[in-house]
């Protein structure tokens, strides 16, 4: 009879295994998973009636995207051998990927989930209203920076901009992006946009690592994430102060349009000409008031109506002194007339006749031609003119 040794039987069972199941897919759902400090990945796959053990080493296991759990359902690509010091049999994992759906998204819904339990998703910092500085953490030679840069021109071309040339795709790119976030938030700016164009999921994946989330909670600074389209939604999108659907959306949303400040600045000009205007005109007229009181209430218009009243006083005192001289002047000659008649000395003889001129006696020799004079007798008062003279 012949017979094997323990090892015999192993090895033989080894190459066995390992011409028969050196490249197989194995679908089972993970019942225990334990990750070892030497980065090795541990854990056990079964289904209804059985299970299997399965071992993924640290050269594969770096290149997870998503963490394995227990109750998942996973499709292993690996080969099934014997470790033959125990004779026991397991499955070497090269890569896992999640039943159904890809490994990244459950890798984002993973990591997402995280970050939500750690409370990256609140608290957000405002975005300033008036922004002087931005920096831009993005790639110089991409399509991106060239669009962002034509909008800043066009929209509010006095913002002073730092771009930080940055890898934003492959291996090494999130750890280069969270480097320069972290690079960005000493320069003292107002905000940071951090973001790339178009791509694909695997294009844009750096956005949606760790890494780049821990960045962006820890700055300072307001951070905005603009990554791809409006349909690409990244851990980047999430943790940022603030999402914008594209990278020039980005400068739209926090930058103001000049022309609208154009259009307002002008609105602003008009309706100050309009208030000085009025004002002005205001104050014109409070002016002519005052200066109208002023006439009325200073000392020197008083003074010229005084003085202005004064004199008509003195005129019309003067007309009415006048006029009662007159009137004196005329009781006078009436009385002296009155007198001159009544006196007994001067009765006049019958058919004689005194010659009066100037209110005096006089005699017909002191009468020139032409002169006027009045002859009375004890009856009659008569006016004459002497019209020729001789001498008798």
């Amino acid at each position: 009879m012949n017979t094997l040794t323990v090892s015999q039987l192993n090895e033989q069972i080894k190459s066995l295994l390992d011409s028969t199941f050196s490249h197989i897919f194995v679908e089972g759902e993970i019942g225990s998973v334990t990750y070892h400090t030497s980065g090795h990945i541990y854990f056990t796959i079964k289904d209804a009636k059985s299970s299997i053990k399965c071992v993924m080493f640290r050269s594969n296991a770096a290149k997870m995207k998503f963490k394995l759990e227990v109750g998942q359902r996973i499709i292993i690509n690996g080969s099934l051998a014997v470790y033959v010091p125990r004779g026991e049999y397991q499955l070497y994992a090269i890569s896992v990927e999640p039943y159904g759906v890809g490994a990244l998204a459950v890798a984002f819904e993973q990591l997402k989930q995280k970050l939500q339990e750690k409370g990256y998703f609140e608290n957000k910092k405002k975005i300033p209203k008036h922004i002087s500085t931005i920096a831009i953490v993005t790639s110089k030679s991409g399509a991106a920076i060239a669009d962002m840069l034509k909008v800043i021109e066009k929209r509010w071309p006095l913002v002073k901009v730092y771009i930080i040339d940055t890898l934003v795709q492959g291996a090494k790119s999130a750890d280069e992006i969270a480097k320069h976030i972290k690079q960005a938030d000493t320069l003292g700016v107002d905000v940071i946009i951090v973001g790339r164009g178009g791509g694909s999921v695997e294009d844009l994946w750096c956005f949606n690592e760790e890494v780049v989330a821990d960045a962006i909670f820890e700055a300072k600074t307001p951070i905005v994430s603009a990554v791809g389209h409006e349909v690409d939604v990244m851990i980047s999108d999430m943790v940022a102060d603030l999402r914008a659907p594209t990278p020039s959306a980005a400068i739209e949303m926090i930058l103001p349009d000049k022309n609208d400040y154009l259009f307002a600045i002008d609105e602003m000009v008009q309706s100050y000409k309009k208030a000085m205007s009025y004002k002005i005109e205001r104050v014109e007229l409070q002016m002519q008031n005052l200066q109208n009181e002023f006439k009325r209430y200073n000392p020197s218009s008083r003074l010229d109506r005084v003085l202005k009243e004064l004199l008509e006083l003195r005129l019309s005192y003067k007309r009415a002194m006048a006029q009662k001289l007159q009137f004196l002047k005329t009781q006078l000659q009436n009385l002296q007339k009155h007198y001159l008649l009544s006196d007994p000395k001067n009765k006049i003889a019958k058919n004689c006749a005194l010659v009066i001129q100037g209110n005096r006696k006089t005699t017909l020799s002191q009468i020139n031609v032409g002169e006027c004079f009045m002859l009375q007798d004890s009856e009659v008062s008569m006016d004459v003119r002497c019209l020729n003279k001789k001498e008798i």
